[in-house]
């Protein structure tokens, strides 16, 4: 079954003005199926996960795009990094737009190459899980600022509600009815199999899914390399490249902290977000919704949520998002998330009440006012309101 995405918009749009559209992103959340819903006929499909297929990219690219002339859609092309100088070279003969389309799991590898080969002549797009809008089918929805008329005629969340999403995640393939338990593991079953034995070489699957897990158990935290190295038993070197394996393959995302126009105390480590919560609460153990709101990570979950899905709401738009966090080195001053846009600084408080008070906005004042923009407590409360002037509550919905 297909789900329509945010995206195909911007993937058509993408297509009259770029010879290559390349899309990133984790595996199993859609990207060739985005892709073969609206591809022409005459665009051939080829993918690398075929062995035979994989060994003629390899050995022989030229052969390879004789056998296979675009317009084409290319799956998993990360498995053969040679074949980006050969598409530089066709694509430079003709002037004709979205001579290929392809696709990736390992998104920064893939960035290496087409800056060093299409820089210029590949549209570069991301896509997650089903985003919230897209559960609702809501395809418009711009990215998220507080500043927006925000729609307030959709249905607000129960909290119940709100973690029953949080448990069943993202991936379109449980909207289906597959069971969620099932799925997930043999979601990471493929995840160690067919991507990270294409990038480091691990000699105990086991000590990896335990790596897994304990950085499922932080999410929403600031990174602390020594204290995940002491409980893998690992070194912290180890634990760097494995985090930059999560990151690279979309797992995780890693928000930058935010220090410009602030004290020059605030720390730089930058806080890990999961960016599919049913992963993360697979891996954490937690198998039903009444489970996750009660465990000792819930509110860390309710954040985790908020912030893959404004990611979202940015990156299936075709945007980058420019969002940090803000906090200083004494933990005394927090702010949640920044979202820098058109010269603004918008501040955002993300709290798992019904009830936030003004007292959860006071840091925001930390943001010079001349460049700060309208805040927000994102919370589950029933109705989208002002707090005060400045200040907006927006329930997790209207995201």
């Amino acid at each position: 079954m297909f789900y329509p995405r945010t995206l195909s918009k911007v993937v058509e749009q993408a297509n009259k003005y770029f010879k290559v559209v390349l899309i990133t992103g984790p595996r199993q959340v859609g990207k060739t199926t985005l892709f073969e819903h609206i591809k022409e006929k005459n665009r051939k499909y080829v993918s690398l996960d075929d062995k035979i297929n994989l060994l003629l990219a390899q050995e022989d690219p030229e052969q390879f795009f004789k056998k296979f002339p675009p317009p084409i859609l290319i799956d998993e092309v990360q498995k053969a990094p040679n074949l980006f100088s050969y598409i530089k070279q066709l694509v430079d003969k003709s002037d004709k737009k979205g001579q290929f389309w392809l696709t990736g799991s390992q998104a920064f590898h893939l960035m290496k190459n087409v800056s060093e080969s299409l820089a210029g002549r590949a549209a570069i797009l991301m896509l997650q899980g089903l985003s919230q809008c897209e559960k609702i089918k809501d395809y418009k929805r711009p990215p998220f600022l507080p500043n927006l008329d925000i729609n307030t005629k959709r249905k607000n969340f129960s909290k119940k509600e709100i973690f029953k999403m949080i448990v069943k995640g993202s991936y379109p393939q449980l909207s289906d009815g597959t069971p969620v338990s099932l799925y997930y593991s043999s979601y990471i079953s493929t995840y160690l199999e067919r991507d990270i034995r294409d990038i480091i070489n691990i000699s105990k699957e086991s000590s990896f899914l335990k790596f897994l897990q304990i950085m499922a158990a932080r999410t929403g935290q600031v990174l602390n390399y020594q204290n995940i190295a002491r409980d893998t038993e690992l070194s912290a070197p180890t634990i760097k490249s494995w985090i930059s394996v999560l990151e690279t393959t979309g797992l995780i995302y890693l928000l930058p902290s935010y220090s410009r126009n602030l004290s020059q105390r605030a720390i730089r480590t930058p806080k890990m977000y999961f960016m599919d919560t049913g992963l993360c609460c697979y891996l954490n153990g937690i198998t039903t919704a009444e489970i996750a709101a009660e465990s000792i990570i819930n509110g860390a979950l309710f954040e985790t949520y908020v912030v893959s899905e404004i990611l979202k709401s940015y990156w299936h738009n075709g945007e980058r998002p420019f969002i940090y966090f803000y906090r200083d080195r004494d933990n005394i001053n927090e702010i949640d998330l920044l979202i820098e846009n058109h010269g603004k600084v918008f501040p955002i408080e993300i709290k798992m009440t019904s009830s936030p008070e003004p007292k959860m906005a006071k840091n925001f004042k930390i943001i010079d006012e001349k460049i700060r923009g309208k805040g927000a407590v994102i919370c589950t409360a029933e109705e989208l309101m002002p707090m005060n002037r400045e200040v907006n509550i927006i329930p997790v919905s209207c995201i």
